[in-house]
């Protein structure tokens, strides 16, 4: 099945590329049609997981190059289900964004946009080391082409910058997969990592190569200095995309990789690592309030996000590590919402400027609507996703403060983190919707139609974002045996004082009185 989910997109790719070149409806169809087919595919995804069951599922295996150890393996858990299926839902929904807006070179677009999702489904479903690798690196190409051919004025530069960061992470993440197929007797066998049980040294260093190539595509503080400019430039589609699924494969690396196979280098590192989510979460915060540029505002937001997820990540605690999970979910939902909303605009007015804006929501109020619900979903308000999320990530933070006061400053920064991004994200709202119209041209622009393509590209994501808000624990129950297993790596013997706890005393009952029906020996 897993295959099947790969190959699809990689067919309709082909398929675009082939089709006749004056005619764009053609194109635009296969696209879609791919899409909402590898939709269909991530539901059945989800009927068949079954959270209960222990290890991997869908296991597809087939050897490939046995010289070196390479087979093609593939298997999720409930962290990968989770990411493919925010995947499967996104591109459809940017396909639908950009049936009407992107118009040049259509068939190598919309070939890109399926390449993408095809590398970033196989690095979330990979069980080999090296699998794992080259779909990592085939993203690389078509994102590096949506930004440089379909980007903005500064496309070429913000293009290369994408591509020599990641592939500079690339270089660091390919030391460290040498260093483990080394001790794993020369095999890219994911699952039998977890058991080399690596000297401490060791692992430092081993980390230390993953964490370079995993926190660059992350960002986290201070890597991140590609990511405003590749979302400044990219066109709509690829900034969703890039906010709502690729970032996630940094995060999913830690995850995956970095923790369960290195726990002692792990701890070692917890200090640092929540030292630089705590900067990074603070200055992306900050540096936010002073954008004036929108597209540039939710990106440095992205900054700040993902610090909170991967704060949630390295307290290495149930409830840090499940919030930090579900955080990665509702970040793409959320970020995805809002750039694809500050597209619509931007097709309108053709400037992202806050200040080029004011009192949109009088000539538009289904836009206002959608842009206020999804900056309400951003700011974690309760009854909404980024609530369930962060609430829990800081419940994280608690088990530490419990154990040792001093973690007490990084809660007061994680919890100032949240006033901050309440400020930034409700003064763009402010400015952009609300008040009186500054400009003339605001007071001519066309609603969002509910039944238009670009209203169907953002509901979705806004619905899920109030359903998750409502009722989060399907999440939670996917997530259960995967936070356990990487809290049993990094905490050996967490979860046994709690099991023992929870067992009751046995208490003898008294002797049954044969004599007196219904008295007190019954």
């Amino acid at each position: 099945m897993l295959l099947s989910i790969l190959l699809l997109p990689l067919l309709g790719a082909i398929a675009c590329l082939l089709a006749p070149k004056d005619r764009p409806d053609v194109v635009r169809s296969i696209s879609l049609g791919t899409g909402l087919l590898g939709l269909a595919q991530g539901a059945l995804l989800w009927m068949r997981f079954d959270p209960a069951a222990p290890g991997w599922q869908m296991l597809s295996e087939h050897e490939w190059i046995s010289q070196i150890g390479v087979t093609w393996r593939l298997g999720i858990d409930g962290i990968a289900l989770l990411l493919i299926e925010l995947t499967l839902l996104l591109l459809p929904l940017v396909l639908l964004f950009s049936w009407g807006s992107v118009s040049e070179r259509l068939k190598e677009y919309h070939a890109c946009l399926l390449l993408l999702q095809v590398g970033m489904l196989g690095v979330f479903a990979s069980l080999d080391l090296f699998v794992f690798f080259v779909f990592w690196e085939v993203m690389l190409v078509p994102m590096y082409l949506l930004i440089g051919a379909w980007g903005g004025a500064r496309r070429r530069y913000a293009a290369i910058k994408f591509f020599l960061y990641t592939a500079a992470g690339s270089a660091f993440m390919l030391v460290g997969f040498l260093a483990l197929w080394t001790k794993n007797g020369e095999s890219f066998d994911m699952r039998s990592l977890a058991s080399l049980h690596l000297e401490p040294r060791l692992q430092c260093w081993i980390f230390l190569a993953l964490f370079l190539g995993f926190a660059i595509k992350v960002p986290m503080f201070p890597f991140h200095t590609w990511l405003p400019d590749a979302h400044g430039e990219a066109p709509t589609a690829g900034s969703a995309i890039l906010a709502g699924v690729l970032l996630k494969m940094g995060t999913f690396g830690f995850v995956r990789l970095a923790i369960p196979v290195l726990p002692d280098a792990a701890r070692a590192w917890m200090p640092f690592l929540i030292a630089l989510c705590v900067i990074g979460i603070v200055y992306g915060a900050l540096t936010a309030m002073a954008q004036q540029d929108m597209k540039y505002l939710v990106a440095y937001s992205s900054v700040s996000h993902l610090g909170f997820v991967m704060l949630g990540i390295f307290c290495l605690t149930p409830s840090g590590l499940a919030g930090g999970l579900v955080q990665m979910l509702n970040h793409g939902l959320s970020t995805g919402a809002l750039f694809l909303l500050v597209g619509m605009i931007y097709d309108r007015r053709h400037t992202k400027r806050i200040g080029d804006f004011g009192g949109v929501a009088k000539a538009m109020p289904v836009y206002a609507t959608l842009l206020v619900i999804a900056a309400l979903s951003s700011i974690a308000v309760p009854g909404l996703n980024g609530f369930v999320g962060e609430f829990t990530i800081l419940a994280g933070v608690i088990e530490l403060v419990l154990d040792d006061w001093r973690w007490m400053v990084v809660m007061a920064f994680a919890a100032s983190a949240v006033v901050l991004g309440a400020a930034y994200t409700l003064w763009m709202v402010k400015r952009v919707i609300f008040g009186p119209v500054t400009h003339e041209a605001n007071a001519k622009l066309d609603d969002v139609r509910v039944k238009s393509f670009e209203f169907w590209s953002v509901a979705p994501l806004l619905a899920l974002c109030v359903v998750i808000g409502l009722y989060p624990r399907p999440l939670f129950v996917v997530l259960e045996g995967p936070v356990r297993r990487l809290v049993e790596a990094t905490r050996p013997g967490y979860y046994e004082p709690k099991l023992a706890e929870d067992v009751l005393p046995v208490r003898e009952l008294p002797a049954r009185d044969e004599g007196h029906e219904g008295g007190e020996g019954h």
